[in-house]
């Protein structure tokens, strides 16, 4: 087991990978830029390093200075947590040049899924079921016409690099391609470097469906059920629930065990999310993340298993702490991102939170790296914390997330809790009857009636 883990991140998944260390006895090192000083992992890691002004490219995104880090506090290990380096594959490579230990896949793996088309050939190589579309970057408006011709429009044309909802558009007959095509390549190129575009078969009404595996790196894989991410806004996910409403034990078993083979198959190590749409009963792979999900505590809270003690141990050479037959599923759990922005019109809210009370009680937890009086920096997410409720079935769980969601209390800055006060009231939600577009259409909606 490693000695001293250095936490390479920031806000509530720093605090949170701290917990984990601490609670496996290893000691721990914070790294923070200027404007974290004051940072709840700040305070309560063994030791702390100032690693560089606010800007991410010059503090968090900073490898030389998270090298230099390490090799003045001792650390043997680094977890990245999600966003800034965790799905960097050089950062990886220079890590394991320097004999620190990255808790994460190999770099081969992180560069593998990390380019979507790539991803996209590998799933489909190991039995994953993938949307119909390109087989690689489409480069000349003439070849992009014929494939969308053959899987039949709409398409939806996608950013290679990258994601967020950059560098992607839809074109809903052959009249609209060649402007998506452009305005797509525009924004990858402006965004990642890369302007490489595919194109793939556009779902209307899907669900956002994913899968957690972990891996041990040695031929043996897990999977720990799916979460359903649809409630999204511009691509990025508010509101994540395990399990899916919209999927049965079969359906369940099904597609967690093609997962989990293919991942043992592909001698993947650590943590991971498979990504799919799913509508009519098909699964049609989008991604996979190679890293700790932000929504990770509603798998935690169905299963019992801590996912960053497992990602410790296998990147120490423990292996895996149970095998499938051995996983079981409690309950349902709902997770809320709760973030520092204006409910109505998402405007970031940056400030001074003059008082903060979290709920309690039986099932009820919030991940949050914040306090009363603690000042939600510019500079980075506007991510203030995580609610996350478990309840014995999803009508307990919605109960006792209304009850939760009325006992959080934030002040001083603008939040979206009366956002998900509406949604757990709302009737479609309340039956589990949405997909990736009804956040999106329901936001729309309101905002035209307050007109």
């Amino acid at each position: 087991m490693f000695q001293k883990i250095l936490i390479a991140n920031r806000g509530e998944i720093a605090l949170r990978v701290l917990r984990a260390a601490k609670e496996l006895g290893i000691q721990t090192v914070a790294v923070h830029s200027t404007a974290d000083a004051e940072a709840m992992h700040v305070r309560l890691a063994d030791e702390s390093v100032c690693i560089g002004p606010p800007a991410s490219r010059d503090s968090y995104l900073n490898i030389h200075q998270i090298v230099a880090a390490c090799e003045v506090t001792g650390a043997d290990a680094i977890h990245p947590g999600y966003g800034f380096l965790s799905e960097n594959a050089k950062f990886a490579e220079i890590l394991a040049a320097h004999n620190i230990t990255f808790i994460g896949p190999s770099a081969e793996h992180i560069r593998l899924m990390g380019d979507k088309i790539e991803a996209k050939r590998t799933a489909k190589r190991l039995g994953i079921p993938v949307v119909p579309g390109s087989e690689g970057a489409v480069r000349e408006d003439r070849a992009a016409k014929k494939i969308a011709a053959e899987i039949g429009y709409p398409v939806l044309i996608k950013a290679s690099a990258g994601g967020g909802g950059r560098g992607m558009k839809v074109a809903r007959s052959e009249a609209d391609l060649s402007e998506a095509l452009s305005t797509a390549r525009s924004e990858a190129g402006a965004a990642f470097g890369d302007d490489a575009v595919y194109i793939e078969k556009y779902l209307e009404k899907p669900r956002h469906i994913e899968v957690q595996v972990m891996g041990d790196g040695a031929g043996k894989a897990i999977h720990l059920g799916e979460r359903d991410c649809s409630l999204q806004r511009r691509h990025q996910k508010v509101w994540e629930e395990a399990h899916s409403p919209a999927l049965n034990a079969e359906e369940r078993t099904r597609i967690g065990s093609i997962v989990s083979k293919a991942i043992a198959d592909l001698g993947y190590s650590g943590a991971g999310t498979v990504e799919f749409l799913y509508e009519n009963g098909e699964f049609y792979f989008i991604e996979m993340n190679t890293r700790l999900q932000v929504e990770h505590p509603v798998t935690e809270a169905i299963t019992g298993i801590d996912l960053v003690h497992e990602q410790i141990r296998v990147a120490s050479g423990g292996g895996l702490s149970a095998t499938q037959d051995e996983v079981r599923f409690f309950g349902h759990a709902i997770e809320c991102r709760i973030n520092a922005e204006d409910p109505r019109t998402f405007v970031p809210s940056p400030g001074t939170i003059s008082h903060f009370h979290t709920p309690g009680g039986l099932g009820v937890r919030v991940d949050s790296g914040v306090y009363s009086g603690y000042r939600i920096p510019p500079y980075y997410d506007s991510l203030i914390g995580k609610l996350i409720v478990h309840g014995r079935n999803r009508v307990e769980c919605m109960m006792r997330l209304r009850r939760a969601l009325d006992e959080f209390v934030v002040d001083g800055i603008n939040s979206t809790l009366p956002l998900f006060q509406e949604l757990v009231g709302n009737v479609d939600v309340a039956n589990g009857d949405y997909d990736i577009h009804w956040l999106e259409n329901y936001l729309a909606d309101h905002a035209a009636d307050h007109k």
